[in-house]
C-alpha cells in the first residue's frame, strides 16, 4: 500500500459512516488525521481502532462561526493541514404536509454553513503555503431534483457549486479542489431507508476506496457509482415535463 501525498488531514463527521471509514483509510497510508465530530466517545473508539495517527477533535459544524475559528486555529497550530474533507452532513425528508422547520434549518446549518466554514477556515493558510487539497462530500442528489428531498438536494447542490466555483479562484495558488458525489451508501444515516429505494447501494468501505483513489488522482469532480450516475445523466437530458413525471414516481 503506497503512502498518500498528504501528511495531515482534517475529516469532519468522522464518528461514523463515510467519515469514520475515510479516517481509517487515510491513517493506513500514514496520514495524521484530525477526526472531528460531536460524539467524542465514538472518536475515542476510532482512535483505538486506527491508532495514534487519529487525533480526536470535538467539533459541531452546525455552529459555523465556531467551526471556522476552530479550523483556522488547527491549521496554524499543527503546522498546516494538507487535506481537508468537509464530510459532515445531515439528510432528512422534507414533506410539505408535515413541514418541520427545525429539520430544514439543521440541514442548512450543517450541509451549507458548516461545510463552507470547514473549507474556508483553511483557505488562507493553504494559499500562503502554496499547496493543499480541499474536498467536499456532496451527493448525486445534488444533481437532480427528488421528491420529498428539496432541502437535502438543494444543500448538496450548493456544496457542489461552491467547490466548483472556488476551484476557479484557488487553483492558481496551487490548491486542489475535489467535489465528490456518492450515490447510496450503507451507513448509520441510511439504515432506516427501504432497500428498494436505494438502487446500487454500496458498502461504506467500497465507497471510501473510490473516494480515496479519486482524491489521489486529484479529480476535480467524481460521481459514483457509474450506473446511478449514468441514470441521472439520462434523466437530466429528458424534457422537463417528462422528467418531472418520472421523478414523481419515486415517492
Amino acid at each position: 500500500m503506497s503512502a498518500a501525498p498528504w501528511n495531515t488531514a482534517l475529516v469532519t463527521g468522522a464518528s461514523s459512516g463515510l467519515g469514520r471509514a475515510l479516517t481509517v483509510w487515510l491513517t493506513k497510508r500514514g496520514v495524521r488525521v484530525y477526526a472531528a465530530a460531536r460524539r467524542t466517545e465514538l472518536l475515542e473508539t476510532l482512535k483505538g481502532e486506527a491508532g495514534d495517527l487519529v487525533v480526536p477533535l470535538k467539533l459541531d459544524v452546525s455552529d459555523a462561526d465556531a467551526t471556522f475559528a476552530a479550523v483556522a486555529k488547527l491549521d496554524a497550530d499543527c503546522g498546516g493541514l494538507d487535506l481537508v474533507v468537509a464530510n459532515a452532513g445531515v439528510g432528512e425528508d422534507t414533506r410539505p404536509k408535515k413541514l418541520k422547520w427545525e429539520s430544514i434549518k439543521r440541514m442548512m446549518d450543517v450541509n451549507v454553513n458548516g461545510a463552507t466554514a470547514t473549507i474556508c477556515g483553511v483557505i488562507p493558510g493553504m494559499i500562503e503555503r502554496g499547496r493543499g487539497h480541499l474536498a467536499g462530500i456532496s451527493s448525486l442528489a445534488g444533481l437532480m431534483p427528488l421528491p420529498m428531498s428539496s432541502t437535502y438536494c438543494a444543500t448538496k447542490a450548493y456544496l457542489a457549486m461552491f467547490l466548483n466555483s472556488l476551484r476557479l479562484d484557488v487553483e492558481q495558488h496551487g490548491l486542489v479542489v475535489t467535489s465528490i458525489h456518492p450515490g447510496f451508501v450503507k451507513t448509520e444515516s441510511t439504515a432506516n431507508n427501504k432497500p428498494e429505494a436505494m438502487p446500487f447501494l454500496m458498502e461504506a468501505q467500497d465507497a471510501v476506496e473510490r473516494i480515496g483513489r479519486a482524491m489521489l488522482r486529484r479529480e476535480k469532480v467524481f460521481s459514483f457509482p457509474w450506473q446511478l450516475s449514468s441514470l441521472i445523466g439520462v434523466a437530466q437530458a429528458m424534457p422537463r415535463p417528462l422528467q418531472s413525471a418520472v421523478l414523481r414516481q419515486l415517492r
